[in-house]
């Protein structure tokens, strides 16, 4: 037993020696770019000239949130090769724990209902299976803790959804954007938590980004620059397949991906699958994106690993592997950039649809009921 309350899973078990063969696969090669967080976080403090609240005015190319810089100072007394490696075991450790929140999550919203608890694990290991490899991505060979973070600190802003805590999903969802501005997307989470409670919610989630950003803007008005920066659409970008062929960022992009993020979660929400919320904005964005690294991957399989395990309660989680073949295999085996750029375009349009439109059926115990669990906070989850 964990501290007599949770029993050391087989799933995990398993999970854990799955991250630790990608992590030792990755590593050889990996951090490519933890050099930015070193840069962010010296900026931020003042160890390097131009930095401090003038850290995005002067460099725009800084697409990444304080939370995050502040998070990587914790890594900077060391010496560097060594800060590194603790870096990338600290997100790959985050990747397993995010597991355990979800499987967690997903017994609490599906109490009642007659789970079979054996076939949850079932599920999470299937689907974490798939959402590992592009973990490890993302956090051991690209070393992107600002995306780690935003999608971790959205993971515990859905188990804190699950558990009626309204306060702690606003907050949570605040710190996800203050990590990384994309974060935008999982605001529609917000919508499910119940009206007595939403207003608060939204008024921590909105307080705590304001803290975290006007401070650089109201000092330095071209901050507002930052938001405007480009980076070259590739030719493998869905933004192809919709005759975009600007060689940068078209400047309708980036408010396009956060306005169809937003939106897809909205109705989502509406149509009672809020599960689908993380899943609808990471397909938004790699659609709209004109970048196609593989690391932005990771938002989708956690997204499919919400879906799996919370929004449906098939044995096989196939989206998850689905989405793994289909963005991560198609970028491996198949050399045309074109036909890369078809496959994500599909699946993006082909998942939203499926998660959208297909018909569910509500499982026994659920109908009519708010709440899966006594509220925490006085706080009871939108159905």
């Amino acid at each position: 037993m964990l501290n007599g309350r949770y029993p050391v899973r087989w799933h995990i078990v398993l999970l854990t020696l799955w991250t630790a063969i990608w992590f030792f696969v990755a590593e050889r090669h990996g951090a490519i770019s933890w050099h930015y967080l070193r840069t962010g976080e010296q900026l931020l403090f003042g160890q390097a000239s131009g930095g401090g609240l003038a850290l995005y005015a002067n460099h725009p190319d800084l697409q990444i949130g304080p939370v995050s810089f502040i998070v990587a100072g914790l890594f900077a007394p060391f010496p560097a090769a060594v800060g590194e490696k603790l870096a990338d075991a600290f997100m790959s450790g985050l990747g397993l724990y995010m597991l355990v929140l979800i499987g967690r999550a997903a017994a609490d919203y599906n109490r009642g209902t007659g789970l079979n608890h054996k076939r949850l694990q079932q599920r999470v290991l299937i689907a974490g299976a798939a959402f590992i490899p592009m973990w490890v991505e993302v956090s051991v060979r690209f070393a992107h803790l600002d995306d780690v973070l935003a999608l971790f600190f959205t993971t515990l802003a859905v188990r804190a959804l699950v558990r009626g805590n309204a306060t702690a999903v606003g907050v949570f969802l605040a710190l996800a954007v203050d990590s990384k501005p994309w974060a935008v997307g999982f605001l529609p989470l917000l919508l499910a938590v119940p009206r007595p409670a939403r207003l608060r919610s939204a008024a921590w989630a909105f307080g705590l980004v304001a803290v975290a950003w006007l401070p650089f803007y109201l000092t330095h008005l071209d901050t507002l620059q930052a938001a405007r920066f480009t980076i070259p659409n590739q030719p493998a970008s869905s933004l192809r397949w919709f005759g975009v062929n600007d060689p940068a960022t078209p400047p309708w992009d980036r408010p396009a991906q956060m306005a169809l993020g937003l939106a897809l979660g909205a109705l989502a929400v509406r149509r009672n699958r809020w599960p689908a919320v993380v899943f609808l904005a990471a397909d938004a964005r790699i659609m709209l994106d004109p970048s196609v690294y593989t690391y932005y991957n990771a938002s989708v399989l956690l997204g499919t690993l919400l879906w799996d395990s919370i929004g449906q309660r098939r044995l096989v989680p196939w989206v998850s592997w689905i989405a793994l073949i289909s963005l991560y295999g198609s970028a491996l085996v198949i050399p045309s950039d074109a036909t890369r750029g078809l496959i994500r375009l599909a699946f993006c349009i082909g998942s939203a649809a499926y998660v959208l439109l297909w018909p569910q059926r509500a499982p026994r115990g659920r109908r009519g009921r708010p709440s899966r669990r006594e509220p925490v906070d006085g706080d009871l989850i939108r159905s």
